[in-house]
């Protein structure tokens, strides 16, 4: 999503922006069903006429072909007020467990005042169904508005809202309102060509749909409030100017100038006194910016980027006692998806500047043909890795993680190894694996819950060998990693420990945090704890550690 350009008081100055655009939008909608009102109502004769002439065709044509008629009604019956009512409660319920809990409630409203409306404006005007010699489709209900033309208007403009609000990538964003306005107009040609409304009737119910979910926006807002003005400030143990650094990836972002904006809007409102920007480049992703940042006195760094731009800030200010705010702005978003950061990057700004201090571990990592770097998620070797490299990134730009998906289906029999893998400086155990993967935490790629007991804060690692021996094996692997199942066995193998060393046979693909490293044959890790200060939700903080007492008691 992006944000307009704008001052200290851009907040401000874009909710009005918003909210004024909203009313147009909404105010021009509802203009034009009063007069499709009007002219129906009194019966003017051209609008009759129309009405009449193109729906004549439509409906001969439904009438000669059966194909068509079974066709029309299909999608009548999808899109009637039960199948719409059921689609909009899982989108509110996805949400809300998204968090997003004004567009829940914004998405209920909209749905639930559309057909309300409808219903009302259907008794005031009473008008017949259209009269054919060989009906096709026989409703007792009043034609005008049509409440399937209304309904899907009105879904398919919570879809672009929603789109506009969620859906980082521009592509997709365009996508997602091209289907939305597409189906709508499927949805309300399908009324005429089945001969249940007139064309006055589906235009009406359009602009009604138009109409409420525009003024729905500008009455009651979906998008998050910053909790600045809800939340006291963070505690200083020292005086401080509150300098706030940000640590750009322009590359992910659609319109860096308005991210800017937006940044620096939303920390004057916080409370910060100044902010400074570094850009990365492909040449430095983040190791000099964020040096500079600490040099500068900065009290908080955020980091704003995928996987990559975000593990080189976090290494560079690792044991400087410099939270580090991080705005996920990449595919993978691993460290922000298991810190439960927002996706949404208005959110994932306002959890960085108003959240809650909370120290992980980093994990020292080396190996042969590679330079000791650190990961903050995970390390793999194998098929994990061969996923990473088998990613097309011209397709990853267009469709995101399912290009991932895509990799993975091409490698899932990526050869098994042979390893050795010592934990803690015991007596190495010798496997056979198709991959290995080291982990700091406990969800990796989509999502996947492999190792459901990691924390990222326990001081130890986890690592993970997996060996479905046949291309079938994968089925029932998938099943007991997503079950959460901790049984192991041949095919899955668990251990834990502080330190980790993994040795091949032969050369394989490596990774770390999704970043691909040059192949070998040997990795050794070792937890750090509690060797960064990140920020967190703090709600969520707070139900964390209550769990965390609750548990250990």
């Amino acid at each position: 999503m992006t944000e307009p350009p704008g001052s200290a008081t851009a907040p401000v100055s874009e909710s009005v922006q918003r909210r004024r655009t909203s009313l147009l939008w909404g105010s021009t909608a509802a203009v034009g069903f009063a007069l499709v009102w009007l002219v129906v109502g009194l019966g003017w004769s051209p609008v009759l006429e129309l009405d009449r002439a193109t729906g004549q065709w439509p409906q001969e044509t439904t009438a000669q072909h059966e194909w068509l008629r079974h066709l029309t009604l299909g999608v009548s019956y999808a899109f009637d007020l039960i199948p719409m009512t059921l689609y909009t409660i899982v989108t509110a319920v996805l949400l809300y467990m998204r968090n997003h809990v004004r567009a829940a409630a914004w998405t209920v409203i909209v749905m639930l005042t559309t057909s309300v409306l409808t219903t009302v404006v259907k008794q005031v005007v009473r008008r017949d169904r259209p009269e054919w010699d060989e009906p096709l489709h026989r409703l007792s209900s009043y034609s005008f508005p049509s409440g399937h033309a209304s309904a899907i208007a009105a879904a398919a403009s919570v879809a672009a809202v929603l789109a506009w609000m969620l859906v980082r990538r521009r592509n997709l964003r365009r996508l997602v309102v091209a289907v939305a306005v597409a189906v709508a107009v499927v949805v309300a040609a399908d009324r005429v060509f089945l001969g249940v409304h007139h064309l006055s009737d589906v235009v009406a119910g359009w602009l009604l749909g138009v109409a409420v979910a525009s003024f729905a926006v500008a009455l009651l807002d979906p998008i998050p409030r910053p909790s600045a003005p809800r939340v006291e400030a963070m505690p200083a143990v020292f005086p401080s100017s509150r300098q706030l650094a940000v640590v750009l990836n322009p590359a992910k972002v659609d319109d860096p100038d308005a991210f800017r904006a937006m940044v620096e809007a939303m920390a004057a409102e916080a409370g910060w006194e100044q902010t400074t920007w570094y850009e990365t480049t492909v040449q430095d992703p983040g190791v000099s910016q964020a040096h500079a940042a600490a040099v500068g006195g900065a009290d908080l760094v955020i980091t704003c980027g995928g996987d990559g731009t975000v593990r080189t800030v976090c290494e560079e200010l690792a044991g400087t006692g410099i939270p580090i705010g991080i705005v996920p702005a990449g595919t993978g978003n691993l460290l922000a998806r298991n810190l439960e950061l927002p996706l949404y990057l208005r959110a994932a700004v306002d959890v960085a500047l108003t959240g809650q201090d909370r120290a992980i571990d980093m994990v020292s990592v080396s190996g042969d043909a590679m330079e000791d770097s650190t990961f903050l998620v995970m390390a793999g070797m194998g098929f994990d890795a061969a996923i990473m490299e088998g990613v097309n990134e011209d397709i990853k730009s267009k469709v995101g993680w399912l290009a991932y998906v895509l990799s993975a289906l091409k490698s899932l029999m990526f050869p098994a190894v042979r390893v050795e893998i010592s934990v803690d400086g015991a007596e190495p155990t010798k496997h056979r694996a198709r991959t290995i993967v080291i982990g700091n935490v406990g969800s990796l790629q989509a999502g996947m819950p492999l190792i459901p007991d990691a924390e990222i804060d326990d001081g130890e690692l986890d690592v993970v060998l997996l060996n479905p021996r046949r291309f079938l094996s994968w089925l029932p692997l998938a099943v007991r990693v997503l079950s959460r199942n901790k049984r192991t066995d041949e095919t899955i193998t668990r251990m834990r420990g502080r330190t980790v060393r993994v040795v091949a046979s032969g050369d394989s693909p490596r990774q770390l945090d999704g970043d691909l490293i040059e192949p070998g044959k040997e990795l050794y890790a070792e937890c750090i704890p509690g060797r960064l200060l990140v920020r967190v939700p703090r709600d969520k903080e707070r139900s964390r550690l209550r769990q965390r007492v609750t548990g250990g008691a």
